[in-house]
């Protein structure tokens, strides 16, 4: 039993704590909504993640964002929240794509490994596209109605 994560396991039990292991997620935009989507998974006990933001922090997001602060201004975004995640659960997989995602994206992220996607991105003709692509492959996906933008 991993310690980090008795609280879930009391919950869901060892069956359910495999799956959140194993499971798969991606998620698109890491500020305002996506920064604390990601820690609540890391902090779940999520294996694995697929991290897609092109972003870097600035001082304006220091009110708002998990990973903003006056040290990580200038950062990438993906590169802190791997970071955090990592300092939380060491034995995660997580992928970085310093990428804006849209419809003609070269990025292929979203495949039928996938367990989730989480869009946090306040750009419509990118939530449509992720959550098309994710339907194309019945891959469940939650998607935030915030548009920061």
């Amino acid at each position: 039993m991993d310690e980090k994560f008795l609280r879930t396991e009391m919950l869901i039990g060892n069956e359910g704590m495999e799956k959140l292991k194993s499971a798969k997620v991606a998620v698109f935009g890491l500020g305002g909504v996506g920064s604390f989507v990601c820690e609540g998974l890391a902090r779940s006990g999520i294996g694995n993640f697929i991290l897609v933001d092109y972003d870097k922090i600035d001082e304006s997001n220091i009110n708002r964002q998990l990973i903003a602060t006056v040290k990580t201004i200038g950062k990438y975004k993906v590169d802190l929240m791997k970071e955090r995640i990592l300092e939380i659960n060491p034995d995660a997989n997580v992928e970085v794509y310093k990428e804006f995602y849209l419809a003609d994206s070269e990025i292929d992220v979203i495949t039928q490994d996938l367990s989730y996607a989480v869009d946090c991105v306040d750009t419509i003709l990118a939530k449509i596209a992720i959550i098309c692509n994710c339907d194309a492959l019945n891959i469940p996906v939650i998607s935030s109605m915030g548009t920061g933008n």
